[in-house]
């Protein structure tokens, strides 16, 4: 395209952007600074996953399950730096949602927000139970109940205080976590080098090889493809680092913090995730870790510390799962009450969702997501099995999510290439190779799950994964489906029946006189 062409297309790229899609932004207030952000980026990246899930997948995988982390580690990487380069085209508390409006569409921004709502209510629901089991696990006389009604009031509380209160929350939350890895590094590596006796058994580099079944163990209950088998759960425990894209919107300075921040994720996944997992195979055989993680008390690190005669570490690990679960619970409710009403400007959620308090807090979308938490908390105290599925089918949220970020990347650079849309400064290295490997990895993992799953139980009916995949996307896919007709005429009243993507191969999909306008009084109180 001719320079007078492309400085057209960017000026009706401004003048697109200002008629609708930054109409969201409309309240909020740029409070969180550099050192939130840098903690937001890794402590989303650390939590139960980690700490307790970990050791079904070492217990059945073997020491390869650290090139399942480095796999995992590498593509949350990819789609790190896809988000950064979306976040630099334009900061939106609006994320994802916001993301495929512009690239995809009303419809496709429907179905992404509800999905990654689904995803953090049923996590939510999760981590609130958890919290309950770890503290009645210490205090057998605290009701359940009343210990879900405080840990929902804390984070309820500090989300609707403002940005910068969740921020501190997550700063301090992520510094705990942080530090307890660091802690058990340090002592770990100390074992190993020294090859320091854990009970019976002597810690060093080579349980690697030296573990039952050496390093990639097939035989027995082992498959050779067991390290793929466990992706889906891996990819969970990796879950919430996409929450840079949604705090970006609300950051003082998102073009110098986002950037800062996902450089540095790689080098954190390294030694926090793939460095702890290493050093958990090079201190005991993998048999060694339960493989039942429903029990905080089952924890690998807990296992760990107990061998070394440091029982008392047992506490702090579980009370570092607790303020994980609780940080988890924070993001959600951030996250939900920001996407709700990024759904609410376009019509596609209750209008209720669209109310926000003088701190910038969209607080009824924060409400509306606590009251499901503590429905879906009573439910799973009767119910327990039913959200063992539910969870299961989180996993099947956050591969959603993580598409829709590589799919909103390609769309963006190749608009950027055709000369519609200026380029960002923060570009995803290796395009489009990158986010078509991140896509295709993203398929093998559901394939992988529905295999797991498969394997899971002779009983039909027990194959928890196999069934969320084969019948349990359809029906999501149904039920979406089934709310896009239901709110699609509320959508077309909205947008003057501008369904579209805002942009077309060829620039704005509308005339600069027809462009969608979602007028920014019709998103305040």
């Amino acid at each position: 395209m001719s320079e007078q062409s492309e400085q057209s297309g960017q000026s009706e790229q401004s003048s697109q952007s200002d008629n609708g899609l930054d109409a969201e932004q409309v309240g909020y207030k740029q409070s969180l600074g550099r050192r939130q952000v840098q903690m937001i980026a890794i402590g989303g990246a650390i939590g139960t996953g980690l700490f307790l899930g970990s050791a079904k997948n070492l217990n059945s995988t073997g020491p390869a399950l650290v090139i399942s982390y480095a796999i995992v580690g590498v593509i949350a990487y990819l789609l790190m730096r896809a988000l950064g380069e979306l976040v630099l085209h334009r900061a939106t508390s609006g994320a994802f949602v916001s993301y495929m409006r512009e690239f995809f569409g009303e419809r496709g921004a429907f179905v992404t927000g509800w999905m990654y709502w689904l995803n953090w209510a049923l996590t939510g629901i999760t981590e609130l139970s958890a919290v309950a089991l770890y503290v009645q696990s210490k205090a057998e006389s605290m009701p359940k109940w009343a210990t879900v009604l405080i840990a929902l009031a804390v984070v309820l509380v500090i989300n609707l205080l403002s940005a910068k209160a969740f921020g501190e929350f997550e700063f301090w939350a992520a510094i705990l976590k942080v530090g307890a890895i660091v802690i058990f590094l340090i002592v770990g590596l100390v074992f190993v080098i020294g090859g320091i006796h854990l009970g019976a058994h002597k810690a060093g580099f080579s349980n690697l090889w030296s573990n039952k079944g050496g390093f990639w163990p097939t035989t027995g209950a082992f498959h050779w493809y067991g390290p793929l088998l466990v992706m889906s759960s891996v990819i969970f425990a990796f879950a919430a680092i996409e929450m840079v894209g949604i705090a970006a919107g609300e950051m003082k300075d998102s073009r110098k913090e986002v950037p800062r921040a996902i450089n540095a994720v790689v080098f954190r996944i390294g030694v926090f995730y793939v460095g702890s997992i290493l050093l958990l195979v090079c201190l005991l055989p993998t048999t060694s870790y339960s493989a039942n993680p429903a029990k905080p008390t089952n924890s690998p690190f807990v296992t760990v510390f107990q061998q070394m005669g440091l029982g008392w570490m047992g506490d702090v690990i579980l009370g570092v799962l607790i303020v994980a679960a609780l940080s988890s619970l924070n993001s959600g409710l951030y996250s939900t009450g920001r996407v709700l009403r990024s759904l609410g400007v376009s019509k596609q959620a209750p209008q209720f969702t669209l109310k926000m308090s003088e701190s910038g807090v969209p607080w009824a979308g924060i409400v509306l997501t606590s009251g499901v938490y503590v429905l879906g908390a009573i439910l799973n105290a009767v119910d327990p099995d039913a959200f063992t599925t539910a969870l299961e089918a989180a996993s099947v949220c956050v591969a959603f999510t993580w598409a829709t970020i590589f799919a909103c990347q390609l769309r963006l650079r190749s608009l950027v290439k055709r000369g519609v849309i200026k380029k960002s400064p923060f570009q995803m290295p290796g395009y489009p190779y990158t986010s078509w490997v991140g896509l295709g990895f993203l398929a093998v993992v559901m394939v992988m799950l529905a295999i797991s799953g498969w394997q899971e139980s002779p009983k039909f009916w027990d194959k928890t994964d196999f069934l969320v995949v084969v019948l349990g996307i359809p029906i999501i896919a149904v039920l979406l489906g089934l709310g896009w007709l239901a709110v699609r005429k509320n959508v077309v009243a909205n947008t003057g029946d501008k369904l579209k993507a805002v942009w077309s191969n060829d620039g704005p999909t509308y005339p600069k006189d027809e462009a969608p306008d979602l007028d920014a009084a019709s998103v305040t109180d």
